[in-house]
């Protein structure tokens, strides 16, 4: 039942719970004041349960006015909570612990759900893991399954720009714990100010630190030893298995309904977390996950997102014109915590946001089963460079044609603008003009036509990719852009694969490719999806970074992370009969 109006919320702070290694977290409770038992929603986060972020998802108040109990916790060694700060390592059996502390607490009616975005979205996955018995339903948003797919690295490249930043911002409250006793404010002062100088200079020049081992924002400042590991156990599997829900799915046994942005970091893990949960959840309630995409960033909703607009009915204030982004998810756990029907579950699984046509449609599947895939190859006569140059895109087969040439010098990357990122404040994300990128001598431009009639693109993106290079390592980048009439070329989705990771999918180890020798390479540009109108033309870019948003290969083969010596790759993209270069884009037809 929900809480009569004008009755008063009370709210209890820094309650403690004591894990079961005797670790003591802390929590603020918001609860009603009249005496009853709730179904409690719990969100464990390591960003301050005072700070205005514990409510960015869900408004506490306006949860209990509806008949529930509120708990924000700090995790374990942030901010309140006692114990050391082991990122990401463990948080799946305090999760559990938690839970079941909050389901005995005397107001509480022993059924409890999680809420919270990005690492609370991920503190929630690893406590649905460990089945506590009284966690019955989650919402997880825009939070990732695979810790090698955009958490610390992407196909073999660091997610220098995500993690870079990240740390330095967490290093505030690492240094507030290590000066807490300190009898010297002063000295406090002193490293706050180092560390918050160095994270705003992280932008302009930090993220060009070398060698990456040695990553001197991160040396200076002493805040960070998980940063480092990364390059003791590069796209190590075994490493990061705490971080990493994909492949045990089968554990699971509530239901999560999956909220992403078709802009953000971590959007295709959570398409594979809906996925994986509809086919491989424990339970006939997990097995009906939902999944909700809109044209958000992360953590980002309210337009405009990067510089579109993509209209009132896009905003969480009125999701399709329909419901307010609170009171969806209200739904949802009215639905599994006080067994009301509310609908929820007789509405479509998925629901999308189709960019373009900007309008919201539901759908039974991801990907769509009506999606045709269709292959669109690149052509040129050898001059596909920069944004005027001679490079096509068509579904008609390549047949002789020369290959084009650049070189990737990564002292001069190709700059990230825009697109699925969270890096610092001069680099926003989410769709920009393209043309500056494009304009470049080493990215190569592949448009179609001005399309004849609309095509809507819904569904996953891949790009097979003949490349041969003059390093024995290198990257290959590739992103999709909507070029409306005007010139405007908006980004849709990129992605980025290492070479020595070439067949890492495959399970195979990683190794050098011999220079001058062709390799097929296959691009994961995750998942979109966009209605590219009459007179639009669809465009591929290529090239070999997309920086700071990932590190720049030094293309010399040695040691990741070891290099300060940069050394210039001559890069050859091949599209001919035996080296057919293409993209692979799901075209929707009866939309």
């Amino acid at each position: 039942m929900a809480i009569p109006r004008g009755h008063q919320i009370t709210i209890d702070f820094d309650v403690p719970a004591k894990m079961r290694d005797g670790t003591v977290l802390r929590a603020n409770v918001y609860r009603p004041a009249t005496e009853g038992k709730w179904p409690v929603l719990l969100a464990r986060l390591p960003y301050g349960k005072d700070l205005a972020i514990g409510n960015s998802v869900l408004d506490a108040a306006q949860v209990v006015r509806r008949g529930y109990v509120v708990i924000v916790q700090d995790t374990r060694g942030r901010s309140t909570s006692d114990g050391d700060w082991e990122p990401m390592r463990r948080e799946a059996l305090d999760g559990y612990d938690t839970v079941e502390w909050a389901s005995r607490l005397h107001y509480s009616n022993g059924q409890v759900g999680m809420f919270g975005i990005s690492y609370f979205g991920f503190t929630q996955w690893v406590t649905i893991l460990e089945q506590p018995p009284d966690l019955k339903a989650a919402i997880p948003v825009m939070a990732w399954g695979d810790a090698l797919n955009g958490v610390l690295f992407r196909n073999g490249a660091l997610e220098l720009g995500t993690i870079a930043q990240w740390h330095l911002m967490m290093g505030i409250d690492v240094l507030m714990r290590r000066y807490r006793d300190e009898s010297d404010p002063r000295k406090l002062g002193v490293a706050l100010y180092q560390l918050i100088k160095d994270f705003d200079a992280i932008g302009p020049q930090g993220y060009y630190s070398l060698p990456l081992k040695e990553f001197a924002p991160l040396v200076r400042n002493d805040v960070a030893p998980s940063f480092f590991e990364l390059f003791e156990y590069p796209m190590d599997r075994v490493h990061s298995d705490p971080l990493t829900i994909l492949g045990k799915y089968e554990r699971a046994k509530v239901p999560t309904f999956n909220i992403g942005g078709w802009y953000d970091v971590y959007l295709q893990d959570t398409i594979t977390n809906f996925n994986h949960m509809r086919e491989h959840g424990a339970t006939a309630e997990a097995r009906q996950s939902k999944l909700l995409i809109g044209p958000w960033a992360h953590a980002n909703f309210a337009n405009p997102i990067g510089e579109l607009n993509f209209g009132f009915a896009a905003t969480p204030s009125m999701i399709d014109l329909r419901v307010d982004f609170l009171s969806l998810q209200m739904r949802w756990f009215d639905q599994w915590l006080k067994g009301i029907n509310t609908g929820i579950l007789d509405e479509p699984p998925v629901k999308i946001f189709v960019m373009g046509a900007n309008i919201w449609r539901d759908e039974q599947a991801w990907p769509l089963a009506r999606a045709v895939e269709m292959r669109y190859y690149l052509h040129s006569n050898g001059h596909a460079n920069m944004l005027h140059g001679d490079g096509t895109l068509s579904t008609a087969a390549a047949e002789v044609e020369e290959p084009d040439h650049y070189s990737y010098d990564p002292a001069n990357p190709v700059p990230t603008r825009g697109g699925a990122t969270l890096l610092t404040a001069e680099f926003r994300p989410g769709p920009y003009d393209q043309r500056a990128i494009e304009s470049r001598d080493d990215v190569l431009v592949y448009s179609t036509a001005p399309l004849e009639q609309a095509v809507e693109v819904t569904g996953p993106i891949k790009v097979h990719l003949w490349a041969v290079s003059s390093a024995p390592d290198t990257d290959f980048v590739a992103r999709l852009v909507d070029v409306h009439p005007d010139g405007y070329a908006q980004n849709l989705t990129d992605g980025i694969i290492r070479s020595r990771y070439r067949s890492f999918a495959r399970g195979e180890q990683p190794s050098l490719i011999e220079p001058g020798r062709a390799y097929e390479y296959e691009i994961d540009l995750w998942s979109t999806s966009n209605l590219f109108k009459q007179g639009h033309r669809i465009r591929l870019d290529v090239t070999s970074s997309n920086f700071p948003r990932w590190d720049r290969n030094p293309n010399t083969g040695h040691d990741f992370g070891v290099d300060s010596e940069l050394l210039v790759a001559k890069q050859t993209i091949l599209h001919d009969a035996e080296h057919p270069s293409y993209v692979i884009l799901p075209i929707v037809h009866d939309a």
